[in-house]
């Protein structure tokens, strides 16, 4: 099983069609980095969970029953008596969404150590990311999982950086860098490589995550494709799936789903099996996950998808 550990939170998208001069109408949706990717893992038929704290209010009620009926694994959820994170969500002029945060003392940044259960065997692999990164004192909670369980477990990271959240570029450096020490596996788009490093290319920051520890770093492009980089191989770069463009929420997520979704069918997902990647394994996997985030494109918001849509 997955458990992927960070931010759960409700995304209220404006809906332009609805509202008038004087005020907005809104369609509110369970969503987060973190509780995007578990869900997506579980609609590709993959063993999830959610390690986050959850609001003890109607909200958290509401989270944790999608999570239950899309069949991710709620044992790692901390019910907390502190509010639910709200994001509100609008599209911007080239389609990619804006971002503005409510979530100050809330439920998921406000896991502590003692909130930590032991990890059961069955957690084969641990994925973190998003502002959980860098909110305290969740940030310093799954600094203290890794220390204490990812040992023998596949780490995977997304930065997914959300300056609206934490504006100060060199937190974020800071906290990535000291997380991507602990990944097996780095997944970054091209717009976070241009917000941490906009002095350096590309191709610089994603060969200087690779280390003895982390063997495989994908580098997302939106609709101009992927890249890979590993220890082994040239970069291997991967065209865009063509799609007529409904919005792009939640395709970063579903590709990192698709990722750890593709290494666990193919029996990859493991330090060991990332080690192993051959070049056309690596060419296979990014054209599954691009074409699974194309899904998502066609669709109005975060609906991330199956199993069968994506084959389909």
């Amino acid at each position: 099983m997955f458990l992927i550990c960070g931010e759960a939170l409700f995304d209220f998208f404006v809906d332009d069609t609805e509202s008038s001069h004087s005020g907005l109408s809104f369609n509110a949706i369970a969503g987060g980095s973190p509780f995007n990717v578990a869900l997506g893992l579980a609609r590709m038929a993959r063993n999830a969970g959610l390690l986050t704290g959850l609001a003890n209010d109607f909200l958290g009620d509401r989270l944790y029953s999608v999570l239950e009926k899309e069949g991710v694994t709620t044992d790692y959820l901390v019910r907390l008596d502190a509010p639910t994170t709200l994001a509100m969500v609008a599209p911007g002029s080239d389609g990619a969404p804006q971002y503005a945060f409510y979530g100050e003392k809330a439920a998921d940044r406000s896991l502590e150590d003692v909130h930590l259960p032991a990890l059961a065997e069955t957690v084969s692999g641990i994925h973190l990311g998003s502002y959980s990164l860098v909110v305290e004192p969740t940030a310093g909670t799954l600094m203290t999982l890794l220390e204490r369980e990812s040992k023998g477990r596949l780490v995977s990271l997304d930065p997914n950086i959300r300056l609206s959240i934490e504006p100060d570029v060199r937190r974020w450096q800071d906290r990535v860098e000291a997380f991507a020490a602990w990944a097996h596996l780095i997944k970054v788009s091209d717009e976070d490589i241009a917000l941490l490093y906009p002095e350096r290319t590309l191709e610089d920051v994603a060969r200087s995550f690779l280390s003895e520890r982390c063997r495989l770093v994908v580098v997302t492009r939106g609709g101009e494709g992927a890249l890979a980089f590993t220890h082994d191989h040239e970069p291997i770069d991967i065209k865009g799936e063509p799609v007529e463009l409904v919005d792009a929420v939640g395709a970063g997520d579903t590709f990192q789903a698709a990722l750890l979704c593709w290494l666990d069918e193919q029996g990859m997902a493991s330090p060991e099996g990332l080690a192993a990647l051959k070049a056309s394994h690596i060419e296979s996997m990014l054209h599954f996950c691009h074409k699974a985030a194309a899904v998502t494109c066609s669709r109005r918001g975060p609906d991330l998808p199956s199993r069968q849509d994506i084959d389909g």
